[in-house]
Parts: structure tokens; C-alpha cells; sequence
């Protein structure tokens, strides 16, 4: 193993762990983008297409099931190819599926592209999940994964910016495709810059030792555990709960936020629209914060599953005052209260995704993220149908406003009850080995 500039004899560690973590943020970053544009063109897309809300909560449905396919699936590829090549078939599959969406003219075409589109992605979170844990201890893996998963907040901010702008000058169909070519940009930096520690010749020996300062077994290949033993271990189930209900939530901000402005508000999505933005950027600083508290935590001397379950909760508590929103008609009001519960969205993601290494070792983390991850999708395709009945009824008799309301009841209530189901079932985060 090579030393690089910044290792002096005392040992100056480098940060080159942080680099792999920029990659693994600008990829997600990627993913969301891709999937927000969807979200972001359906009033347009509506209109064009004649579709009612149950036609749109049908294709969200088609993704998000694909996504729940993809995710149990690639868990288990990842875990045993490992991140590099895991991410590279992730990344080409999802950016060819997201240019694909311009050449079709159907609402069952455009159901066929996103579930596609949902296979491809269902790589992201295992790949960079699984990364971390590659490259970095304990103590720093929530803030590693708080701040590449802000990447998903970043991509719902940087949507409001260019769609608007795409749509005006090319139109609806350049959006998909512009936005889509990204990915394969992101591909050749990939290929070029990511190795596993122990290969990575850019790396220091210090920062090598640093990364395996837990004295943890941290390979990205290995033989894969048994689903059957996996769905028999509590910690499964603990995350499977943290994801089936609350990733529904996420998936709901952001393909029905941008059209309840525009209906509500008369918010015109043909311009940028400072309340997403601000709102989408909360949730960028909710990811990163919630994962430097449970970090903090931990380095204070807290034990580490009471690090995670305090972050869980206060994550928790900061989604729960959106069931306000319908004792206001403030715009700005609620744009507060929308930032107050993504940004508790986004820490709890943070969080959730690292009770997996902290509970299970990392031959079956990306497993597990699959399992748990095909959970949040399977609510993320019963949730949006009920999305579309609720909203398409309240549509009916001129009230619109009072359907999206009584969602947000249930988006306020669904974190804090996640949260009860994991504290009854694994109270101190016991650590299944094998």
C-alpha cells in the first residue's frame, strides 16, 4: 500500500474516505433527480396525457414496485459482486430507463419506463450503503450516510431550478432526456477514482488503519447469508419496520408536493418555485444533521444503539406538528411546517440506514438494505394508490385541499409509530453475528 503526501510520520490520516463519499452523494443526488422530474412534469404531463389521479398513482405504483423487486434483488447481487461493478449496472440501467421516458406517448408506456427506471435505482442505496461500510468505522457511518443521502434532497432542490427552465426553453421531453444523460457523466468518474480500501492506492496507511480502527470484518464480496436466517433475526425486522412506514412518506413528498403548490397555491411549476426549493433544502440539512447527532452522540460517550434511537426520535417528533397544515391557509406556514418534517424525513433516513451495520456484520448489510428497502417500496406502492383514491375524491367535490390534509395526518403520525415498533422489538440493538 502506497502512502500519499499528506502521511507524515505521526500519522496524519488523510481524507480520502471522503472523496468515496462525495461520489456516493453526487450519485444519489443523481437518483433523485431522475425520479423528481416525474414528480415535478405531472401537471403538465396531466394535461397532455388526460390522466386523473388514480392514472398517476398507478405509474408511481409501477416504479415503486419494480423499485421493491430491484432492491431485494440487487441487495443480494451487491453482497456478492460488491459496490464497484454493483453500481455500475445500477447506474446504466436507471440512466438509459430516465432518457427513455421522451420517446413514449402512453400511460401504459410511461408505467413500463418508470418500472425500469425503479429496477435501476433499487442499486443506489444497497451499493452506497454497503460503501460505507467499507470505508469507514462506527463512529463516522451516520454522518457518512447522512451526507450522501442529503444527495436525495439535493436532487429534489436542483429540480424546481432546471426543469422549469428545461421545459421552457426544449420541453417536456428534453427534461428526460438532458437529466438522464447525467448518470453516465457520473459512471466514468466512478470507474476511475473507487477501489476498496485495501486497493485503493490513493489512500494513506494511516487512513486505512483508521477505517478498520473497529477491528470489524469489512469486505465488499463475500457468500451470501440465507434469506431464510435473515428474515429470522429481529434486527431484520427492525429495519424492515423503520422502512415500510416511513420511505411512503418520502415518496409522497415528492411526487405530490410540487402539483399540491400548484393546486392549492396556484403555484406555476412553468417557473422556479422558491417554496420547493427552500423546502427540498431542508431536507438536505435534516440528512446531514441527523447523522452528525448520532455521530456526536457516540464520540460524547454515549452507547451506540442510545445514539441511534435518540436521533430516531427527535427525527421522529420533527415530522409530527405537519398534521398542523390544515389549521392554516398560509403558504409560507406551511412551507415551515413542510421543512420541520422533511428535514425530520431525511435524519431519520440517515439514521435507519446505519442500525443495519451497526446490528448485522457486513456480509449481509446490503441484503438486509435490500429486504428492508423492498419494504419501504411495498408501502411505497400501497400508500400512493390510496394517494390517488383519496385525492381523486376530494377532487370530485371541489376540495382538494382537505384530501391532501388528512395525508398529511398520516405522514405526521407514521415516524413516531416506526419508532415504538423498533424500540418494543430490539430495545438495545442487539448484534446478530454468525
Amino acid at each position: 500500500m502506497s502512502t500519499n503526501n499528506n502521511t507524515t510520520g505521526q500519522g496524519k490520516r488523510g481524507n480520502y474516505r471522503w472523496v468515496v463519499c462525495g461520489l456516493l452523494f453526487f450519485a444519489t443526488t443523481i437518483n433523485y433527480l431522475d425520479r423528481q422530474v416525474m414528480g415535478y412534469l405531472k401537471p403538465v404531463l396531466e394535461e397532455k396525457f388526460h390522466w386523473t389521479e388514480s392514472d398517476y398513482s398507478y405509474i408511481v405504483a409501477a416504479f415503486t414496485a419494480a423499485y421493491a423487486f430491484g432492491l431485494l434483488v440487487f441487495g443480494r447481487i451487491i453482497d456478492k459482486i460488491g459496490s464497484k461493478l454493483g453500481y455500475t449496472i445500477s447506474i446504466t440501467i436507471w440512466s438509459i430507463a430516465a432518457m427513455l421516458h421522451a420517446l413514449v406517448k402512453t400511460t401504459f408506456g410511461f408505467g413500463a419506463v418508470r418500472a425500469l427506471l425503479g429496477l435501476g435505482e433499487s442499486g443506489n442505496f444497497p451499493s452506497a450503503v454497503k460503501t460505507v461500510v467499507s470505508w469507514f468505522p462506527k463512529k463516522e457511518r451516520a454522518l457518512a450516510t447522512g451526507f450522501f443521502d442529503s444527495g436525495s434532497n439535493i436532487g429534489a432542490v436542483l429540480a424546481p431550478v432546471i426543469i422549469p427552465w428545461i421545459l421552457g426553453f426544449y420541453g417536456w421531453q428534453a427534461a428526460f432526456l438532458i437529466t438522464g444523460a447525467i448518470g453516465f457523466l457520473w459512471l466514468i468518474a466512478w470507474r476511475i477514482f473507487y477501489e476498496v480500501p485495501e486497493k485503493q492506492r490513493r489512500l494513506s496507511e494511516a487512513e486505512l488503519d483508521y477505517i478498520k480502527s473497529d477491528n470489524e470484518e469489512q469486505t465488499e464480496k463475500g457468500e451470501n447469508i440465507k434469506w431464510v436466517k435473515l428474515f429470522g433475526l429481529k434486527q431484520t425486522w427492525a429495519f424492515i419496520i423503520g422502512k415500510f412506514f416511513t420511505d411512503p412518506i418520502w415518496y409522497f413528498f415528492m411526487y405530490w408536493l410540487p402539483s399540491y403548490f400548484s393546486s392549492t397555491f396556484h403555484l406555476d411549476l412553468k417557473k422556479p418555485s422558491p417554496p420547493l426549493i427552500i423546502i427540498y433544502t431542508a431536507a438536505t440539512v435534516g440528512a446531514i444533521g441527523g447523522g452528525y447527532l448520532s455521530s456526536k452522540l457516540i464520540k460524547k460517550g454515549w452507547l451506540v444503539y442510545k445514539a441511534r434511537k435518540m436521533a430516531l426520535l427527535v427525527s421522529a417528533l420533527m415530522v409530527l406538528p405537519i398534521i398542523a397544515t390544515r389549521y392554516t391557509d398560509n403558504m409560507w406556514v406551511v412551507v415551515g411546517l413542510l421543512c420541520l418534517a422533511i428535514a425530520g424525513n431525511a435524519a431519520w433516513s440517515a439514521n435507519i440506514f446505519t442500525i443495519v451495520s451497526d446490528m448485522l456484520p457486513s456480509k449481509a448489510v446490503s441484503s438486509v438494505i435490500g429486504i428492508g428497502g423492498m419494504a419501504g417500496a411495498v408501502g411505497g406502492v400501497l400508500f400512493p394508490l390510496g394517494v390517488g383514491a383519496i385525492l381523486d375524491y376530494y377532487k370530485g367535490i371541489n376540495n382538494l385541499t382537505a384530501g391532501y390534509n388528512i395525508l398529511f395526518i398520516f405522514c405526521g403520525l407514521s415516524f413516531l409509530i416506526a419508532w415504538l415498533l423498533i424500540h418494543r422489538l430490539t430495545p438495545k440493538m442487539e448484534r446478530a453475528d454468525f
